[in-house]
């Protein structure tokens, strides 16, 4: 405070970290309105190490306004860390979640084996819930059956990997590809088709052509093909830009077929269309007259890429309790929100949750082995002065 003139003390890092797992914590365990239109949107997220965290959202159907939902427009349901996961773990979850909301209308995540065999037996157990497939996993699903066997996809992405290798120290590393992924592949294909094109347009109309036709030269053999994915991202982006604004309702699919015959220029555009179509009607078919269900669960795979940017370097140590931030997150935060939760929730019950919920991260574990080895040295040590 001495930078403003002012001698009143400033609060630590320590201490604005736990106003953050303090509200938290009021957002996850504070009563939630039961309802029949609530729909639930549940994930995994991952960290160093062999735990796990099944998380819920919520929304409620009646709220949603033909638009994308953002952070501010879900509710905190649960989040719970486990070791092992499968459908009879998840099924268990989500009966207990019920306590929170009432049984949902709706159910909607990737199509993982124990989701997916957890969500299957819920819904058994309670008819008047949907369960319904992230467009966004479909559209991937798709785009990785069209080309993991595609020859002319596996030499592009070839000679990408090795442009890269070749431009990083050069001149010319501005136009270097893009990083591909590892995981998630298919999910971001775009932006390799999205370097492609614009390099290509780059050699055409470069005056330096020359001099880098050794390097990028080999793009131009691509351009049908770039023509072709093009189209085909096309037929995908827009059926999932819909899907995600509109959601899904009786004639979602008559809708999003005026919009694809524009687009859809190539004989495999126009397959992979039809596929969604179907997809989307089937999928929309889950809803009742009137109603409009969720089509896409991307908001919870936002909130999981702002829980990583916000614990940066701790996510080396595993689930630390930064893991309440994710709740603190989401849902709209008012003053009187941050209020009642520095006046209800004490640091007592933030400990409480972190030491029963999360356990040791990995970071102290390995503090524990390095301890246990310096002491078993100390004792060879002694064992060895004293002849023993």
């Amino acid at each position: 405070m001495k930078f403003f003139g002012l001698h009143a003390g400033s609060p630590s890092w320590s201490c604005g970290r736990l106003w953050l797992l303090r509200l938290g914590y009021f957002k996850l365990t504070r009563p939630k309105e039961r309802a029949r239109d609530w729909a639930w949107i549940i994930d995994h997220t991952v960290q160093l190490g062999a735990e796990k965290c099944f998380v819920i959202l919520g929304v409620r159907l009646s709220a949603l306004h033909g638009r994308c939902l953002g952070h501010e427009d879900v509710e905190p349901i649960a989040l719970v860390p486990v070791r092992e996961s499968n459908g009879e773990i998840v099924f268990k979850q989500l009966e207990e979640a019920v306590a929170a909301t009432g049984v949902p209308r709706q159910i909607i995540g990737d199509h993982g084996t124990d989701l997916v065999s957890g969500v299957e037996r819920f819904c058994r157990a309670h008819p008047e819930t949907s369960c319904t497939y992230d467009v966004k996993h479909k559209t991937a699903a798709l785009l990785k059956r069209e080309l993991k066997a595609d020859a002319r996809w596996l030499s592009f992405i070839g000679w990408c990997s090795r442009t890269a290798s070749r431009v990083r120290q050069t001149d010319l590393a501005p136009l270097s590809p893009p990083n591909q992924r590892a995981k998630a592949r298919y999910m971001n294909i775009d932006v390799l088709i999205g370097w492609g094109s614009k390099a290509l347009s780059f050699i055409d109309v470069s005056p330096r052509a020359a001099e880098i036709d050794e390097k990028l030269g080999w793009i131009r053999d691509y351009r049908e093909d770039l023509r072709q994915w093009q189209a085909l991202l096309a037929v995908v982006a827009e059926t999932e830009s819909f899907v995600r604004r509109e959601g899904l309702h009786r004639g979602s699919h008559r809708e999003l077929k005026d919009r694809l015959k524009l687009l859809a220029h190539t004989e495999r555009s126009r397959r992979v269309g039809s596929e969604l179509l179907s997809f989307v009607a089937e999928e929309a078919f889950k809803a009742k007259p009137g109603e409009r269900l969720l089509g896409s669960s991307e908001v919870i795979e936002s909130v999981f890429g702002k829980l990583k940017h916000l614990e940066h370097h701790q996510a080396n140590s595993g689930f630390t309790g930064l893991l309440l931030s994710l709740a603190a997150l989401v849902s709209k935060t008012t003053i009187d929100v941050i209020r009642r939760s520095m006046e209800t929730v004490r640091t007592r019950e933030v400990w409480e949750w972190c030491g029963t919920r999360l356990g040791k991260s990995v970071q102290a574990k390995k503090r524990d082995l390095t301890r246990c080895e310096s002491t078993e040295q100390k004792w060879d040590q002694i064992a060895a002065a004293y002849g023993t």
